[in-house]
């Protein structure tokens, strides 16, 4: 599943905690930049004027739901 979102630094601990919380591997990106979403540094390290992708395997309801209020149309 792939998800565009927008960040803001103050948001980073509580989506971290969202995608510490799934039994998947989840990253996150946008050009070639790409991190474990997992890890707050890497997340810390991305540029949050940017449009970014969540990208992870297999379904998890909760952090979906979770993702909604981070979305971006596009």
């Amino acid at each position: 599943m792939q998800h565009k979102i927008k960040l803001r630094p103050d948001e980073v601990k509580d989506f971290v905690s969202a995608a510490t919380r799934c039994d998947c591997d989840v990253d996150i990106f946008y050009n070639s930049f790409i991190v474990d979403a997992k890890s707050i540094i890497g997340v810390l390290g991305l540029n949050f004027n940017q449009i970014l992708t969540v990208a992870y395997n297999g379904y998890e309801p909760d952090f979906e739901r979770r993702l909604r209020q981070w979305a971006v149309a596009v």
